[in-house]
């Protein structure tokens, strides 16, 4: 069975490949894994760099080396952001009490500028750092505990969207994005890059927690939730603050737009010498 399942993923690998050398025309490509970590700045988590909400995060990766200064790349990248207010050192934030989780599920066009020539397989282009930047698309879909269950936090409408006093529409769950960021590559043999990066994504919403505006009208949500109406207020609302009359109207996130990260490495190989090695094994 493993002997089976090694030729199989080879057989993909051998294929995605083969894809990626007939894009290259000639040029040198990389086909590879990313293997590392997302985290979000936003309201929840406002200054907390590589911290508590920090999760693990993968991907796959297609780099097109126009020279040795310039590549293309091509991402996607999956991983999840999370926070939670009563876990913060902020006592306001502990009074606010919200929470949240989201899958973050990227696709995405970048750009790398090499400060040193590199060349992978070479014995003289052998290591440079790097930057890069692009744009990209992103799906979330923020989720908030209660009760120990854990709700679509969209779909409750939790700042009024569509009620008398908020006649704004819902967040879309489909973002664009502007990732950039910088990376230290090598060529660490014939075959295989070695890369170790950090980026950051701009997005243009400040949904990401679901946090941005200010509390609704609780009677107002109510009618528009029908059956679903106990839970929507529990999440929208979930403060400590036992006179919650008082804030409707008032600050629940500051109205900017979030931040998510991802960080790790990233194992890339030759596409070409890698068919090469995939004909032999067969």
């Amino acid at each position: 069975m493993v002997t089976k399942f090694k030729k199989i993923f080879f057989a993909v690998t051998c294929l995605v490949a083969s894809v990626s050398v007939s894009f290259a025309q000639g040029k040198s490509s990389e086909i590879g894994i990313f293997l590392g970590c997302s985290f979000y700045l936003g309201d929840l988590n406002p200054n907390g760099f590589f911290n508590q909400f920090t999760r693990p995060a993968g991907g796959l990766v297609y780099r097109y080396n126009l020279n040795n200064r310039f590549a293309a790349r091509f991402n996607a990248f999956a991983g999840e952001v999370t926070a939670d207010d009563s876990r913060s050192s902020s006592l306001y934030q502990q009074q606010r009490n919200l929470n949240f989780k989201s899958s973050i599920y990227e696709l995405s066009a970048q750009m790398e500028f090499n400060f040193l020539e590199y060349e992978i397989g070479s014995d003289k282009h052998i290591f440079s750092p790097y930057i890069f930047g692009g744009i990209g698309i992103f799906r979330m879909d923020p989720y908030g505990e209660y009760n120990g269950q854990w709700y679509e936090l969209q779909p409750l409408h939790t700042e009024g969207q569509g009620t008398p006093s908020n006649a704004s529409a819902p967040y879309h769950l489909i973002q664009p994005c502007i990732p950039f960021g910088i990376g230290i590559k090598t060529s660490f043999s014939k075959t295989i890059c070695i890369t170790l990066e950090w980026g950051m994504r701009k997005t243009f919403t400040g949904y990401l927690d679901d946090v941005s505006g200010v509390y609704p009208n609780p009677a107002e949500l109510a009618a528009q939730q029908g059956p679903n109406a106990k839970t929507a207020l529990a999440l929208s609302n979930p403060s400590l603050n036992p006179d919650k009359a008082s804030m409707v109207g008032t600050e629940r996130g500051n109205g900017k737009d979030d931040w998510y990260s991802f960080a790790g490495l990233i194992i890339s190989f030759h596409a070409k010498k890698l068919i090469n090695a995939c004909f032999s094994y067969f």
